[in-house]
């Protein structure tokens, strides 16, 4: 069986000719115009010598140029390999090596990463816009290129896009996933969860490098004909002002982003009128997901998945309703479990209402770790994905994420779930973000710590925190530690990075 992921243009461009399919400043692109654009970039690449299978590395932000260079790598019948901008380039290094990219496409604008980055890893750099006088354009070349007819025939199980995960227990490992993968979960988040539909205007604030970003936002709206509006770089207040301006229907963003949006509408007499949201990326806390929904007078539908999982495995769905604190049922043509944590070898199954690690299974699932047969056999166990989160589903299927399994904090040989006290923390009038991590204690084996970033103009103090918890959480729940910064260190994907936080808070990094 043939299909490719860059059928989910084609067909938009053969269905939708009138309807613009993306936007970035005062640049607007239409269907026909973008699919042509993304031939061009095909044949272009074809002429560079790139083939089916090749690994293609982009370095790019949220503008036309990664979309129209993401949709040639596919048509060209490669590989796509995105490079998150918040790495360093020795970062950028190791994964363009480790994918074995034949050629790297550089946005001009990230140069100073992925130039060297390139350099190092002895890959030939193209750039994404204007030549330089060291690097030709990838963008010149295919203007001046006849666009290929259609894009090349692949395999419905070949790899599509290779994503490399955020590395929080050592070396990133790219998670390849196909183009049924990939097909599969846009055409079910957008017609089956989402339901979407052709003139929707799809704020693209999430970074396009980032599974979220690229599934959700771009391929589920380009399937259905909508409009993808991009936001190069995420600013809450530009966002407000883009979504009046382009009467954006449909926002997805992870909870931070609900966080900025908040705190920049406070006082603002009127905000954009949203059809619809969804969270994704972290756990929501049900303060932020009420407050949100009260001042926006829209709902939002908080997700759960994993780059592993293409992304979207959960969600809540208005066929069951949402039920906040939740992360919903499990989408079309895929199944979720909970199993014993403390056996890695099989799948024992819990029961609703017993915590463990949550499993899947379905269409959703990768191919498997690059080049690591023994990481993907230890985490694909009897053809269900070992998530390495704990959840627990309730009796009528809701499925509920507790905490990462390693983030789990023993204390005197009773679990403390990080996310249990971070939901009541973020309740505290003057906290304004919250991340829980255990520390090293020789008494109790941990400790639970609070790092928290108060609202602006408000001050904490670790007493005043300590007490307000002491009365709201049981006694080996409640932190015995408060750590006040200004803010705290999040990933490429907008998630709070817990290993760096603890470096900080152990290397005295902050007090």
């Amino acid at each position: 069986m043939t299909l490719s992921l860059a059928m989910v243009l084609a067909e938009s461009a053969r269905l939708h000719r009138e309807r613009v399919a993306l936007i970035q400043g005062d640049q607007q692109l239409t269907y026909p115009e973008l699919w042509e654009r993304a031939r061009r970039h095909a044949a272009a690449l074809r002429e560079l010598g790139i083939r089916e299978g090749d690994r293609v590395a982009i370095v790019a932000p949220n503008v036309i140029g990664f979309v129209e260079s993401y949709f040639g790598v596919l048509a060209a019948g490669a590989v796509v390999v995105p490079i998150p901008l918040l790495l360093v380039p020795d970062e950028a290094t190791y994964l363009i090596s480790h994918a074995k990219a034949k050629l790297v496409l550089c946005h001009v604008s990230q140069l100073p990463l992925g130039a060297p980055a390139a350099k190092a890893a002895g890959v030939e750099l193209r750039t994404l816009g204007p030549a330089t006088p060291e690097h030709p354009s990838l963008t010149e070349l295919a203007a001046a290129t006849d666009p290929l007819p259609t894009f090349r025939t692949r395999a419905a199980e070949d790899p599509a896009v290779v994503f490399y995960t955020s590395g929080t227990t050592g070396r990133p490992k790219g998670a390849v996933l196909t183009h049924l993968n990939l097909v599969m979960n846009a055409t079910v988040a957008a017609f089956d969860v989402d339901k979407l539909a052709a003139g929707e205007v799809i704020l693209g604030c999430l970074p396009l490098f980032h599974i979220f970003g690229q599934s959700s936002a771009m391929n589920s709206g380009f399937r259905v004909g909508a409009t993808l509006l991009l936001q190069p770089r995420f600013d809450a207040a530009e966002a407000l002002e883009l979504m009046r301006q382009h009467q954006v229907s449909i926002f997805l963003g992870v909870p931070t982003m609900y966080l900025r949006l908040l705190e920049v509408s406070e006082g603002q007499a009127e905000v954009p009128q949203l059809r619809g949201c969804t969270s994704g990326g972290a756990p929501l806390p049900v303060a932020v997901l009420e407050a949100f929904q009260e001042r926006f007078g829209t709902e939002i539908l908080e997700g759960y998945g994993l780059s592993e999982t293409s992304p979207t495995a959960t969600v809540n769905q208005p066929v069951f309703g949402a039920r906040p604190g939740t992360v919903g049922h499990p989408i079309w043509g895929v199944e979720v479990a909970v199993v014993d944590p403390a056996i890695d070898e099989r799948n024992e199954f819990l029961p609703a209402g017993q915590s463990g690690e949550i499993v899947i299974r379905g269409h959703n699932v990768f191919a498997g770790y690059l080049d690591d047969p023994a990481a993907t056999e230890a985490a694909v166990v009897d053809g269900w994905f070992r998530t390495g989160d704990i959840g627990v589903k309730d009796a009528e299927g809701y499925l509920s994420v507790v905490d990462r399994k390693k983030d789990l904090i023993i204390r005197s040989g009773f679990n403390v779930y990080p996310r249990e006290v971070e939901e009541m923390l973020i309740r505290h009038p003057a906290i304004a973000e919250v991340s829980v991590i255990g520390l090293p204690d020789e008494r109790s084996g941990e400790e639970v710590c609070a790092v928290v970033v108060p609202k602006p103009g408000q001050q904490v103090t670790q007493d005043e925190v300590i007490a307000w918890t002491r009365e709201r959480l049981g006694h080996h729940k409640y932190p015995r530690r408060v750590v006040v910064v200004d803010e705290l260190p999040v990933g490429p994907s907008h998630k709070v990075l817990k290993r760096e936080l603890r470096q900080w808070v152990a290397t005295g990094k902050v007090k």
